[in-house]
């Protein structure tokens, strides 16, 4: 069993690296006009859920029945789990999920669930830890997980190839698949006993902190934990392109926006007890990272908005998706950095974004969409991308393209997969413009007849698949986002498309009883929020009540903040958990006080704690914040950059104490 299980760590490890963090070129494929019978997931609301209707696997969507049917049969489970505009999460289901005899082994050996990781966190962030405890940390979507029918993670990976040899030297996913197979028929104990080792240790990093912690955390809750959280940041900091987290060991890391740790250095920055050198250095880091962001090809300089992720240091290549939770904080971000610079450029890139939402994400309710594929016409980047023939056209056909080529590279060579070109001006047009010895503003104006020429050109292509399920949990991060930039920019409009997503939601997503539910699909109302939807509608709601001063926003954050402490507050030790207690078929109950790309749902709480103590008569004199602070403190004593955005609510709440 050792050696079995040490042959498939190596296989996760090195296909994981060859593919999910490096962006490795994916294969080109034929269109196909077949249609084939449809399983079970075709009842669903979810449209990455209903992108593998068709295929001939026998998924199960999650819940009771799938696992009744294991235990029944006897069989492993096979979880996969990905997200509608994940582009390696399409790679898999037409190299794997659409072969037949793949899918044929599925279906006798196992039974298999597939989850749409936006439409159930829950489900995700459990065996997305099965997953880093399994490749030694590890992970990424799709995700692979094998169960026992009890819902106990025995192995787990991300992508894998069809077959051996199809990727140079990674195992195959059929090979995988008869390995596991044959570990459930001949090494049964084994497995089991795997099986609760690594259930065992996701239950211990359930919350990412231990009780006894406490105690020595109320003690550490000073300035110096923030200023802790300060340098860490620093340590983590890239001063030649910005962001955070690389390394010399790892120069190809892929690298995120991280809004987290940009929402805590301006909070520095503003911060009136910040030291000057302080203040220098949290303003460098950031300016520099905003910049960085621009420079390259992750910010789309045609239509604007943010893809999600740029695969290597420089910013400079994307996955090409589009989320709107990363362009709901972003457009935070760049109106807030805006305010603190004065940068007409981040005034530009934030109107950029919400321009961007209102016209590809909003839906016809007001609401807004939850993001656009990464491919079209099955190929990553399509969409986005210029062949070396169109340029020599548009050279030839558009007047003042000269400039723009000049501006954004494409007189370089390809900067993506060796034959496209991403736009990227490599700097920031701000820098441009003064090498220029011109304004900002006169460059900007120059490129625009053009930029809005090429806009008009890509509308024509095959649009990237749009998932049009209304989450309220990031729906809740853009009404912050068009809230914060209409305060800010001086534009009503924002403010007014951002009240009107809001009392969409509340009519159809806050029912009755109080309750919020997380989505709405094709019209359909399914699964009741989580923790994340909660916090991060109600920091919707009170970024309102910062741009109108209209106490109904105020109201509604109040009352579904009192029914978030009812479902997820933990007596015990203070904090929130991630569900309610009533998810029956999960084998933990999570908490998860980290910030990534998604804020945790405890610091944005911890946030709208924060001003409701201020500003609202009903939690002036509730004590919830202390509790949760003394939980985040733990967490950050022991991993400083663990929750940059929390940070920022402590050192408020230190200085008030």
């Amino acid at each position: 069993m050792t050696s079995f299980y040490n042959t498939l760590i190596f296989t996760v490890l090195t296909t994981f690296a060859a593919y999910t963090c490096h962006g490795q070129e994916s294969p080109k494929h034929e269109a196909t006009d077949e249609v084939r019978p449809a399983n079970r997931l075709a009842g669903e609301s979810s449209l990455y859920l209903l992108q593998h209707a068709h295929n001939p696997v026998d998924w199960y969507p999650w819940g009771e029945a799938a696992f009744e049917k294991a235990a029944r049969e006897n069989k492993m489970v096979f979880l996969s789990v990905g997200y509608a505009a994940c582009h390696w999460c399409h790679v898999m289901e037409r190299e794997s999920f659409v072969d037949p005899e793949i899918a044929a082994l599925l279906n006798d050996r196992f039974v298999c669930i597939k989850v749409d990781r936006e439409q159930r966190p829950d489900v995700d962030q459990i065996y997305m830890l099965a997953v880093q405890i399994v490749s030694r940390g590890n992970g990424g979507w799709p995700m692979s997980v094998f169960l026992t029918p009890k819902g106990k993670p025995f192995w787990a990976g991300t992508y894998f190839p069809a077959r051996t040899g199809d990727r140079g030297q990674s195992t195959g996913f059929l090979s995988i698949l008869e390995q596991i197979d044959q570990a459930w028929k001949t090494q049964r104990d084994a497995v089991e006993t795997q099986a609760e080792a690594v259930t065992s240790l996701i239950k211990a990093n359930r919350s990412g902190i231990a009780e006894e912690e406490l105690d020595a955390a109320a003690s550490a809750l000073n300035q110096n934990l923030v200023d802790r959280v300060a340098a860490s940041l620093k340590e983590q900091f890239d001063p030649v392109y910005g962001g955070f987290g690389f390394s010399d060991a790892q120069p190809n890391r892929p690298k995120f926006p991280e809004p987290s740790n940009l929402y805590f250095l301006m909070d520095r920055i503003e911060r009136e007890s910040t030291s000057q050198d302080e203040r220098e250095a949290s303003l460098k880091m950031l300016t520099r990272s905003l910049d960085g962001m621009i420079s390259g090809a992750m910010f789309d300089h045609i239509g604007g908005g943010f893809h999600r992720y740029s695969v290597d240091r420089q910013w400079q290549i994307p996955h090409f998706e589009k989320m709107l939770y990363d362009n709901g904080q972003l457009a935070s971000v760049y109106a807030r950095a805006y305010e603190i610079t004065k940068r007409q450029e981040y005034r530009d890139v934030a109107i950029a974004i919400c321009d961007f939402v209102l016209r590809e994400l909003q839906s016809d309710d007001a609401t807004f969409y939850s993001s656009l594929d990464a491919d079209s016409e099955g190929e990553e980047g399509k969409f986005y991308r210029w062949s070396e023939q169109e340029i020599e056209t548009l050279e030839k056909s558009l007047s003042g393209f000269g400039e723009f080529a000049s501006v954004y590279q494409f007189r370089e060579e390809p900067n993506f997969e060796g034959e496209f070109f991403a736009p990227e001006p490599k700097r920031s047009l701000t820098e441009i413009a003064k090498q220029k010895e011109q304004s900002y503003e006169s460059l900007r104006d120059s490129l625009r007849s053009v930029k809005d020429e090429l806009r008009e050109i890509r509308e024509k292509r095959e649009r990237p698949l749009r998932d049009e399920k209304v989450l309220a949990a990031w729906n809740g991060l853009m009404i912050a986002g068009l809230a914060d930039c209409g305060r800010l920019l001086d534009r009503p409009d924002y403010v007014d498309a951002a009240k009107k997503a809001a009392d969409f939601v509340l009519a159809k997503l806050a029912v009755d009883d109080g309750v919020l539910r997380r989505d709405y699909a094709a019209g359909a109302k399914k699964l009741d929020g989580y923790l994340d939807d909660y916090a991060f509608f109600v920091s919707g709601l009170i970024a309102l009540h910062r741009a109108t001063g209209d106490a109904k926003w105020i109201d509604a954050a109040e009352s579904l903040t009192e029914k978030q402490i009812e479902l997820f507050w933990d007596e015990k030790m203070g904090g929130f958990f991630f569900t309610t207690a009533e998810q029956s078929l999960l084998i933990v109950r999570m908490k998860n006080p980290t910030d990534g790309a998604l804020p945790a749902g405890a610091s944005v709480a911890g946030e709208n704690l924060l001003y409701l103590k201020k500003h609202s008569g009903v939690f002036a004199e509730k004590d919830y914040l202390s509790k949760l602070a003394v939980v985040a403190a733990a967490v950050i004593k022991q991993n400083p950059a663990a929750a940059p955005r929390m940070a920022a609510v402590l050192a408020d709440y230190i200085e008030s104490d």
